[in-house]
């Protein structure tokens, strides 16, 4: 390999780094200090500095963003991963919360109201991950190339953003016609509507403290504080959960009051976060009035970036939709009934989604990481920063699978399932549904890892795989299929055998693409002048 990069070398960086070029709005007339796109529109940007190269006097803030391009990858991974999962399981915790207190408190009715919910609450966290993590990856490339006011923007839009969403939210919220048919697409019965209409209402009025206590929060993990934004998330489960005890067990508000009771640990988080930006000394980004004016072509990269980890949650919204649309089919088929599948499912899918977290947790930890030493191009730690994620992740996806498979009936009492036949049913969905876990970790990081280095199209593709393009079908032809093999089966436990084999597929999926990547990798670090 010779030092000059191959002609088909240059066109693949140039189609990675296009959409980096592409979005220069954001910075204008302070080229010197970091401008998007310098002075001209349609000048090529100049190659850009790690962020450590430019002080202006701002050492300490500097120092703390620089390291990630210095400091030993394994070091940087555990002090920014360990606040980032737990921080992801305090996130999942609202729902676990919600629907133990509810199992105990109302019973099946209260579960199954959650359940038909669910889709929709998976939609409001899609929303504030679409802004909040497209907003990070694209700080932390711009700080990675020591554009510290194109980051400063980038934050600024991601806020506007969350205000302007919260509007659109409440306001449908407020539409009876949209609410119905929110409910009627969740496949909410006669007897679970008026529950489920309540507790998504309440929830909607105050979108905006979720959008900003999840999706802001990423933010203060890029500016290399990685433990306040685990500690705003602890904050406001803490005071969700005092919340729920007080309003749905001493209060009896039922499920109203657990409503009310998430928006207010969500309320203590949203403050937390801004009061980070506004009063925290040497912060490496700054919440500034006149960068929150929204920037066409900032937002659409912001969407960009974003949409890979939309796509996540909005495919297992999509699939939560159709998981419930089959369950009243098939429930009302089996000695179960639909409202106990309802609340079965319901008890699978909060521990599916808490399941989830910390992967998730791990990969938005690696995306500071990753984005600024790919945008520095210091390849080999990129190399081994995803190697080392993929690692952690999978260690942490087989203790969970372990977990599930020896505990399955202390997970189905904790939500305050006690019919036998329940729990025996959930026992059964929770063990077939969770076959492949320890391989979705690999899955996430995998297709993280595209988002995290500019290359959306891929980690687009690579997520709707798992959620849409895999398990959607098998939502629908395992029924149809299965019982007629396996006779044991009928259609409602056909349905639990589809997430695995989607898993497996997805894994698959993203094991070819990484084999790409890494080939491509080494051929641009050899490119690449000697240090």
């Amino acid at each position: 390999m010779g030092e000059r990069m191959t002609e088909q070398e240059r066109e693949r960086t140039a189609a990675v780094e296009e959409p980096l070029r592409a979005e220069r709005d954001g910075g204008g007339a302070d080229a010197g200090s970091g401008g998007l796109g310098g002075s001209g529109g349609s000048e090529a940007a100049p190659p850009a500095e790690p962020a450590g190269a430019r002080r202006s006097g701002s050492g300490g803030k500097d120092a703390r963003v620089a390291r990630m391009g210095t400091e030993p990858v394994g070091r940087l991974i555990a002090e920014f991963a360990i606040p980032s999962v737990v921080g992801m399981l305090v996130n999942g915790s609202y729902n676990l919360i919600d629907s133990m207190f509810l199992g105990h408190a109302v019973g099946e009715i209260g579960l199954s109201a959650v359940t038909v919910a669910n889709p929709i609450m998976i939609v409001f966290m899609a929303l504030a991950m679409l802004i909040g993590n497209g907003g990070n990856a694209l700080a932390a490339l711009r700080l990675g190339q020591g554009k510290r006011e194109a980051a400063e923007r980038a934050l600024g839009n991601v806020i506007t953003l969350s205000v302007v969403l919260w509007v659109v939210v409440a306001a449908a919220a407020a539409t009876p016609a949209l609410m119905d048919a929110l409910l009627t697409a969740s496949s909410a019965t006669d007897e679970v509507r008026p529950y489920a209409r309540t507790f998504i209402q309440i929830l909607c009025f105050g979108f905006v403290l979720q959008s900003i206590g999840m999706g802001v929060n990423n933010f203060i993990r890029t500016c290399g504080s990685p433990n306040v934004a685990l500690g705003t998330m602890v904050l406001g489960l803490v005071a969700a959960t005092g919340f729920n005890y007080w309003f749905v067990i001493v209060a009896g508000w039922g499920v109203a009051g657990s409503a009310f009771a998430t928006l207010a640990g969500q309320a203590c988080s949203a403050a937390a976060v801004l009061a980070y930006f506004f009063f925290t000394k040497d912060v490496a980004l700054r919440i500034r009035w006149r960068y929150l004016a929204p920037r066409g072509r900032m937002i659409g990269t912001i969407v960009a970036y974003g949409f890979p980890s939309f796509a996540v949650q909005a495919g297992m919204a999509a699939v939560n939709f159709a998981l419930n649309f089959q369950l009243v089919v098939y429930g009302a088929q089996s000695a179960i009934g639909t409202v106990n599948a309802l609340a079965s499912i319901g008890v699978v899918n909060r521990i599916g989604m808490f399941s989830v977290m910390p992967l998730i947790g791990i990969a938005i930890a690696l995306q500071p990481l990753l984005g600024f030493n790919y945008g520095a191009k210091k390849i080999a730690r990129v190399r081994k920063t995803l190697w080392l994620g993929i690692a952690v992740a999978t260690v942490f996806s087989v203790v969970e699978w372990g977990a599930i498979m020896l505990f399955p009936d202390a997970i189905a009492n904790a939500f305050g399932i006690r019919d036998e036949g329940l729990v025996a049913f959930t026992v059964f969905a929770l063990k077939v549904q969770f076959l492949a876990l320890p391989f979705v970790g690999f899955q996430i990081v995998g297709a993280n890892y595209f988002q995290a280095t500019g290359q959306p199209a891929k980690s687009i593709f690579l997520t709707l795989t798992r959620q849409i393009l895999f398990l959607m079908p098998l939502l629908f032809i395992m029924p149809q299929v299965l019982p007629h093999i396996a006779p044991q089966f009928d259609g409602l436990d056909a349905l639990y055998f589809a997430a695995p084999i989607s898993d497996f597929m997805a894994v698959f999926t993203v094991g070819l693409f990484i084999v790409w990547e890494m080939r491509r990798l080494r051929k641009m670090q050899t490119s690449l002048p000697a240090a």
